[in-house]
Formats: C-alpha cells, structure tokens, sequence
C-alpha cells in the first residue's frame, strides 16, 4: 500500500480559483507545480490562512486526491464543463480553472480569458509556462472547503520532529508521519462537514465593502 503524503501551503490569494472548490469537486488545476506534480491519489492537500490578510493558522480548505487528469482529458470531460471559467458570470463562474486547451499534444497551449490572463482577456505567457510545465489537475470528490472562515489549527498537529502542519511561508512542506496524518483526519472528521462550506476570503472581503 503506497504511503500517504501530506501537502501543507498557504494559499497567498483565496479567490475560489486555486484551488477552485464549486460544482461537487475541489480542483488544482494552476499554481503550484510542484505539488500538483508529486501528489497522487489518496494524499491530502491543506491550504492555510495568509499572514498578510491577517488569516495565519486558520484552516482554508483540505482535500484528499482522489483523482489526476491531464490538462487535455480536464478540458474534455463533461463533468468539468462547469468549470470553464466565464469572466462575466457570476462570481463562482468567473473564477473557472479548466483554463488550458490544445487540438494535439506538439500544439502550443491555449488559455481561456481568467485571473491567469492579461485584464483584457489576452494570454498570459508566464502563467501559461509555470502552469503547463506540470501537466496535471488534482481533482477531489472527498474534501471540505472553508474559504475565509475556516477554523484555526489545532496545536497538537505536528510531526514527529515538532514542525507544524499549518504553513506560514511561502513554498511547501510535505509530510508523511502515519500519526500526524491520523490525528489531522480525525480532527477533520471531527466537524461532520464535507465540501463547500463558506465564501473565498476575497469574496467576503467584497461584501464588506
């Protein structure tokens, strides 16, 4: 049986786009390539709270792999259509991650108009690089989504060596202590809730306004 890993980060903007939580499923589909190049079925994702909106230690969404699909089979799969960003929709249709299409495997990538383009709707070639340089979507039908709401990190959740699960920097930690990853399911598990559960940080922060 594979080991479990344990992707912990802070998601710096939480816009219900990376990761994007809507329509029965939580994706990463852009950012982090890295992670999303080394996660497979069955490991956890964890976003954390930013510093500079005053949200450390708090919990934004967990999710558990369930599922990796290609840009290509992501942009054809009929249970993504929803997914498809359209920029003057509502806020949850705006914020779409199947952003990235192509009729053959040696054409160029094609992005559609999202937060990853220019405003004007134009392509974005940085975010088309560092996005398409991991071909792969991490997709999760078994997740919990708290947006800017979520609660705050139980202490107690630390590894053998006394690293915390909960990221404060930039970049990643990636654990994979049995224990750790056994008490933070059940601490999950623990609030009886499963999938979207509150606004994106950034959505809240509109309402205020």
């Amino acid at each position: 049986m594979p080991m479990t890993n344990l992707y912990s980060y802070v998601v710096r903007y939480d816009s219900g786009f990376a990761p994007n939580p809507f329509y029965g499923y939580c994706t990463l589909a852009t950012c982090k390539p890295k992670i999303r190049n080394s996660a497979t079925v069955g490991d956890w994702l964890i976003g954390c709270g930013s510093k500079s909106v005053g949200r450390s230690g708090y919990l934004v969404y967990a999710m558990q792999v369930t599922e990796t699909l290609t840009f290509e089979q992501y942009d054809t799969d009929s249970r993504f259509k929803s997914k498809k960003p359209f920029r003057n929709g509502s806020r949850k249709q705006s914020c779409g991650d199947n952003i990235y299409f192509r009729s053959a495997a040696h054409e160029t990538w094609k992005q559609r108009d999202s937060f990853h383009s220019h405003p004007d709707g134009s392509t974005n070639a940085d975010h088309v690089s560092r996005d398409t340089g991991t071909n792969k979507v991490l997709i999760s039908d078994h997740f919990i989504y708290f947006g800017g709401e979520g609660p705050k990190f139980l202490s107690l959740l630390r590894d053998k060596e006394g690293r915390s699960l909960c990221a404060h920097a930039r970049g990643y930690s990636r654990f994979d202590d049995p224990q750790l990853i056994t008490n933070f399911e059940q601490w999950i598990n623990n609030f009886r809730l499963r999938g979207y559960q509150g606004a994106p940080l950034e959505w809240l922060a509109l309402r205020r306004k």
